[in-house]
């Protein structure tokens, strides 16, 4: 079922005079209140329109769904990207329980985790790992909250290839500026969650443009990010918080790193063994300078447990 606004308003219309009365006045609060509605239990739209619970769900079958939850998905498809930070606040706010804030997110979270692994294809993250494999040049951005995501990623992508770019940007011009040597050997991976960044979308489409390889990391089939990917991770996200949940995504990177490192085992052990001595000869990690203590020292402190004023 498509979860786009003109499908479903369509398919309002299109029964509406076969409706019950309850029925219309679902169809009514939905249609002018879709961004509210999406957020509501069956039975909690039922007490809000007035009509009871199973009327709610004759509704949403007599619409051509399975049930309540997959026509809620596609009421989540109308309004992903249309709440500001101060609708979404509310709605998180009103939906979680100061005691169990804790319990709540954590779970929220696993959700989160076991619906991207039962839904993404494993074709289409084979050919992500592929196209990012053969790539001559690897391109990273991701924006705002998912800043984070595409650093985590170019950190350990630098650590695999030699041609690794995260791209970093206060304007679409820098940009372009970074990416102007692309080229159809290249490969560019867009991470995007709502609200998508526009920033982002534009060096899809100046990638796609060049005839770069494109990968999306996004939330839905129906994100705007997909229009210039050919390869498209989808990772469930949290879109009512005024923290995004991005937990998912974070995994879909390991899964990755994991996978190109099992096609670079060598190369990655190579890197690795030098990286070691590296950090050892410069003391980048802690036990490393406490190692470097001189052990007569260690041991006059030990001994007297006292020092002198």
């Amino acid at each position: 079922m498509s979860g786009n606004t003109n499908d479903l308003t369509s398919r309002i219309n299109d029964i509406y005079g076969s409706l019950s009365k309850g029925q219309k006045l679902l169809a009514a609060y939905i249609t002018d209140n879709y961004d509210k509605a999406v957020f509501l239990t069956a039975a909690r739209l039922g007490e809000v329109v007035g009509v009871s619970e199973s009327t709610v769900v004759r509704f949403a079958m007599h619409l051509g769904y399975k049930g309540y939850p997959e026509f809620q998905r596609a009421l989540e498809e109308m309004v992903r990207n249309k709440l500001n930070s101060i609708q979404r606040m509310e709605v998180a706010y009103g939906r979680i329980s100061q005691s169990k804030v804790l319990e709540s997110v954590l779970q929220a979270d696993q959700e989160k985790i076991k619906d991207t692994c039962e839904h993404l294809d494993e074709q289409t993250f084979e050919l992500a790992v592929e196209t990012i494999l053969h790539a001559k040049h690897i391109y990273i951005v991701g924006i705002r909250s998912c800043a984070p995501l595409a650093a985590f990623m170019a950190f350990y992508f630098n650590l695999l290839f030699e041609h690794v770019t995260l791209l970093q940007t206060n304007s679409s011009s820098e940009l372009f500026e970074q990416m102007v040597r692309i080229s159809e050997e290249d490969v560019i991976i867009g991470i995007s969650f709502p609200r998508y960044s526009m920033r982002t979308l534009k060096a899809m489409e100046f990638a796609n443009n060049r005839s770069a390889k494109v990968i999306t990391l996004t939330d839905s089939v129906h994100s705007p990010m997909n229009l210039y990917s050919s390869c498209n991770l989808i990772a469930r996200s949290d879109m009512v918080s005024i923290v995004d949940s991005l937990v998912a995504p974070l995994s879909v990177i390991n899964a990755l790193i994991v996978a190109l490192c099992m096609k670079k085992q060598s190369e990655v052990a190579a890197t690795l063994e030098t990286l070691e001595e590296i950090w050892g000869e410069y003391q980048v990690y802690e036990n490393d300078e406490i190692d470097l203590i001189d052990d007569k020292i260690k041991m006059h402190f030990a001994g007297t447990g006292d020092t002198d004023e």
